[in-house]
């Protein structure tokens, strides 16, 4: 998949030049493209002078980076223990039954993403599912045509 890169100088130049501006300029390229294209890691370590090793070591060990592309819409399913109680399972699976994908996948249109993700720390509206940044709370299985739309 090919992205306009265009845009990685202007995000790595907002930040100092300085191995200590590497996790905000990750940030902004994942905001930017919903992933970190391969490129832009490149680019981001020559400018930060740091080494593509520990641009590749941060971008892998932080669970909000991702290293392939994503759908436009990432819906995630919370499975932490309340939600699973209440049915995030059933809810997961018909997603993934609606979008014929599995949970990791995306689209071949690349329109969703879904993601199973542990506690979101939003148990008293359990079960929970988000959409990009929109929380969904008490979603029953039913919803998930809702929520696709």
């Amino acid at each position: 998949m090919k992205h306009d890169l265009s845009k990685v100088p202007d995000i790595i130049g907002r930040y100092p030049q300085t191995p200590s501006s590497l996790i905000a300029v990750l940030q902004d390229i994942q905001k930017e493209f919903n992933y970190l294209p391969c490129e832009a890691l490149k680019q981001t370590a020559e400018a930060l002078d740091v080494p593509m090793s520990k641009v590749f070591s941060v971008s892998t060990f932080y669970n909000a980076f991702c290293l392939t592309p994503r759908g436009d819409k990432i819906i995630r399913v919370c499975v932490g223990t309340t939600c699973h109680i209440r049915g995030a399972k059933q809810i997961l699976e018909q997603l993934e039954t609606r979008l014929n994908i599995k949970a990791g996948e995306t689209t071949k249109d690349m329109k969703f993403t879904i993601e199973v993700v542990n506690c979101v720390g939003a148990c008293a509206m359990a079960p929970v599912v988000i959409v990009n940044e929109e929380y969904h709370g008490s979603v029953k299985v039913s919803d998930s045509r809702k929520l696709v739309r």
